[in-house]
Order: C-alpha cells, then structure tokens, then sequence
C-alpha cells in the first residue's frame, strides 16, 4: 500500500472527503512526476500560486476551483500537500476535492504561518509557480521569514509537467469536446436577421450550462468585410449576408476546449467562400505538420506558408492577428502557436491551430480545430464539420 493509500485510509475513517480511485491515481502521477523534476532542480518545495486570473496551477495540485485573489497549495519533496488563500470559500472548495486536506486562511500580507511551515520543514530553495505575478508584499514577506532559503521560479516546471496530458485530463477534454459542439450548434441554429449579438451568446451560454459547463471564454464579430477583430458581444443587429464569427471555449471540470467557426447568416458571397477556402487550406496545412516533437514555431509556418503563398502574407503579422493557435487544459490560452517560440510539442499536448486573421476577402475569418498529439500525428477532438455555416439555409 503507497503512503497515498494509507492517508486516504486514515483520512477516510476521519471522515474527510475521498476522491475517486482513478482521481487518486491521477494525483498520485501528479506529484510523482513533480518530485521527479523537483529532485532534478534541487527543490525541497514547489509552491503553486494562483493570482486571481491564472489559477490552472493550483488546480493542477489540488483538483479544486479557487475564486480568490491570492491562494497557494505547497508540495514538499516528502510529506504531504497544504493550501493557503485568502478566501474562506477556496478553503472549503479544497478540503472537498480530497487531494489537499489541511488548507488554512493565508495570513496576509505577512504570511508568517506559511514562512514558517517552511522553516520547519527545513526547506532551503523554494520553487514558486508563478512567482513573477506574485504581489510585492508576499515576496518580501517570504524572503524576510526565509532568510536561509533560495527562492527561484517554478513557473516553467509546472508549464512543462501540465503541457503532457495523461488519460485522466484527456478524458475532461473529451468531455469540453463534445460541449463545444452543442455550443456551436446552438449558436447556429439562432442566428437571423434582425437577432443582437448578446442573444447569440445568450443561446450559447444557456445550452453549454445545461450540460455542466463551468465557465466559457466566448469572442463574437459580425459583418462584412469591415470587422477587423472579435470583440464580447454587443447590440449590433444581424442582417442578412453578414458573417458572424466566434472562440467558443467552454470550460469542463477545469479544463478548457476551443471550437473557431464562422457562419453567414443567408447564402454565403464568393468572397467569403474564397475565404473560407483560405483559412481551411491553412488549417489543413498546419494539422498535416503535427507529429510527436514538433514545435508551434513549425506548425505556425506551415499556416503561414499558405497566405504567403497565396498574396495574404502581411496578414500573419501582428498587426492584423496575435497567434495561429495555443494550448489547451486547465488555461485557456497556454502555449501560443506562433513564429518563433520553438517550445516543443510532444505526444499528448493539446492545442488548437487556428490561422485567424482579417483580410480583404471577408474581413476577419475564424476557423480552428482543437487537436490532441499522438504517436502518429494528431487526432482532431471535435467532430463539428469544418465549412462555412449558411444559417437559415435549407442543405
């Protein structure tokens, strides 16, 4: 029986929530696989730190949500996993999801009962995911209260532990898969003439709910050739003819998945459908590089290539787009797919392509799949058609 085994026994018999047997494995693989790297990087204790926008790595350590502006969960290279927030409801919300059972009020901005947890445990160099958002008052604290320890960032370690999915994470995604889906449906099946933007999202959000979502990160445009980027959704009146574009990205337990669509409300123009052509001849040329070692640095050239090849190039700068893609998992935008970042994508990363751009063709153009990496190639996570979506038009 694994030390995990006998605390979850002890625990169990005390009445504290326990997860699942193949919630339990994953936690086990999680903290086995981060000991491992903090072994190699000489750390006695990784801290991950969720500010109140980027919260994926605490999840990552505890399978919880957390809502508040400051929380951390601490795993030692022995001994069992602790959690500090500022929030009495993230504390709550810990203890519930079984991996971290001593959870506690963080003491801020002195932090004096986490200094020294990891005084007494003897800690001399600290890993801090995250540390570079860390606010002032809680670096200084920790460096006063941990005059002996080194503290250096773990904000690459963890990036790189979550970046590889294992079967547990793959099967939550399978799950945002088909919510994307649903969520794309519906918001085909609204659209008119005459319909405002927030009604779309408000259709969108109302189905993707009704199947368990827990969040969703949606952009909306609509119009012609005019639209030069996706903005949240507005007042603006569909009319017919107008194409209507959105990153539907639900969340299911914790874990984010991205579905790019357009649809032309009526019959589509030539322009559009030029563009259309477009942007799948570049989808297709990016999904046809994804191999195991791959780096998003190739994959973005090869969507690229394809608007270069074609008259459109200047339309991959920055000027007119940010990324052809990014990650995928507990954040909704990690690893972007981009020109340069040659971080290598190995088997079981997730991530969209997405070549999305404006051009002349139609103005701005969403379409991406969202792809997982195998030992052959890739496997393509929703089985949403990739066409241009003419709502109101009998097939």
């Amino acid at each position: 029986m694994t030390q995990l085994d006998v605390r979850g026994a002890s625990s169990a018999a005390a009445g504290v929530p326990q997860p699942p047997p193949e919630d339990r494995a994953e936690q086990a693989l999680r903290y086995r696989k981060a000991r491992s790297v903090m072994a190699e990087q000489g750390l006695d204790a990784l801290i991950a730190f969720a500010p109140g926008w980027r919260r994926e790595n605490v999840r990552y350590l505890s399978d919880a949500p957390v809502n508040g502006t400051l929380a951390l969960v601490v795993l030692p290279a022995g001994g069992d996993p602790y959690a500090f927030s500022t929030r009495a409801a993230d504390l709550a919300a810990i203890r519930s999801r079984g991996w971290v059972h001593d959870a506690q009020l963080l003491d801020f901005p002195d932090c004096a009962t986490l200094s020294g947890r990891l005084r007494d445990q003897g800690v001399q160099r600290v890993g801090i995911a995250h540390l570079e958002l860390l606010p002032l008052a809680v670096a200084e604290a920790l460096r006063k209260g941990l005059p002996g320890t080194e503290i250096v960032s773990a904000t690459a370690l963890l990036d790189d532990l979550r970046l590889v999915k294992s079967d547990w994470e793959l099967a939550q995604m399978r799950r945002s898969a088909t919510v994307c889906a649903a969520g794309w449906q519906a918001f085909v099946d609204v659209l008119e003439p005459g319909l405002e933007e927030y009604r779309i999202v408000a259709a969108v959000e109302s189905e993707i709910k009704r199947l368990g979502a827990e969040n969703n990160f949606m952009l909306i445009a609509s119009g012609g050739d005019e639209v030069m980027g996706m903005t949240p959704p507005g007042r603006r009146v569909l009319q017919s003819g107008d194409m209507v574009r959105t990153e539907l990205t639900p969340q299911m337990n914790g874990y984010w998945l991205q579905i790019c669509r357009s649809a032309v409300v009526g019959r589509a123009s030539d322009g559009q459908k030029r563009s259309f052509d477009l942007f799948n001849e570049a989808v297709e040329a990016g999904l046809s590089v994804i191999r195991p070692g791959v780096t998003a640095h190739e994959v973005a050239v090869a969507e690229n290539d394809v608007f270069r090849r074609h008259g459109y190039g200047e339309y991959c700068t920055a000027q007119y787009t940010r990324v052809r893609g990014h990650g995928h998992g507990l954040h909704l935008d990690e690893t972007p797919i981009i020109e340069g970042n040659h971080t290598v994508l190995p088997e079981k990363a997730v991530f969209i392509v997405h070549p999305n751009t404006y051009t002349p063709l139609a103005g701005y153009h969403v379409l991406g799949d969202p792809v997982v990496v195998t030992s052959t190639g890739h496997e393509v996570l929703i089985e949403t058609e990739r066409k241009l979506f003419e709502a109101g038009v009998a097939a």
